[in-house]
């Protein structure tokens, strides 16, 4: 989830795109760590936002930034939190239910990865007008959107999970099916949007997850999120 930007010479955007991209993809991770977890009746997990820019005055909100090199970070959010060392050799001593709840576990955290990137690509549609929808993005197309880190991630666990490698790509695509109909929801994206909003105002390095979870409430009782612009 680690985000690391500096302005593309190959194409002209401004510093306040990049830094609602990286408040939009932070948010869909965070997003899908508390709302997806929570849908599936898994267990509540801890996690803290925190976003840093070069230049960045203190005090002062990600919208009045103007550095041209930010970082961002989820830290926590995972179920797994480390890859257990030869799991599939010993999956065999698990009982049906602990096997279930350690898929349910794994592909959880596969999927949050992959909201992140998924939301800032949505982000980016909607704010160039374009056309957004699963024949148009797919999984490679992530990169273009800081999804390398979370991709390196997912692969990381389909390697503790999945022995025979030629099933990756089939699990992959179920996986991106099911990120794509998380921030497909109006209601999710709300939430999304909401907490980007509350990234972009924010005035200090870290949102804790207790600040975080209950901007993803009070969404769920909006319809819009308050935007300040830069």
């Amino acid at each position: 989830m680690k985000r690391n930007y500096q302005a593309d010479t190959s194409y002209v955007i401004n510093d306040q795109d990049l830094v609602r991209q990286i408040a939009f993809h932070e948010a869909g991770h965070a997003a899908a760590i508390y709302l997806y977890n929570k849908q599936k009746q898994l267990p509540p997990v801890h996690f803290q936002i925190t976003i840093k820019a070069l230049g960045r005055q203190q005090d002062t909100p990600l919208t009045n930034c103007s550095s041209t090199h930010f970082a961002a970070v989820i830290e926590g959010g995972r179920l797994i939190h480390s890859l257990p060392i030869a799991l599939i050799e010993s999956a065999s001593y698990f009982s049906a239910v602990e096997q279930d709840a350690y898929q349910a576990a794994f592909e959880a955290d596969m999927i949050n990865f992959l909201i992140g990137p998924l939301a800032e690509a949505k982000h980016v549609a909607q704010r160039d007008d374009e056309l957004f929808n699963n024949h148009l993005i797919n999984i490679n197309a992530l990169h273009n959107y800081g999804g390398t880190s979370d991709l390196n991630r997912v692969y990381e666990y389909l390697e503790a999970f999945i022995a025979d490698r030629s099933r990756y790509e089939e699990k992959l695509a179920e996986l991106f099916e099911q990120a794509f109909q998380f921030i497909s929801s109006s209601t999710h994206w709300r939430a999304i949007e909401h907490l980007a909003a509350y990234i972009l105002n924010n005035k200090e390095d870290t949102i804790s997850c207790e600040e975080a979870i209950a901007v993803l409430d009070e969404s769920m009782i909006l319809r819009r999120p308050n935007w300040t612009e830069g």
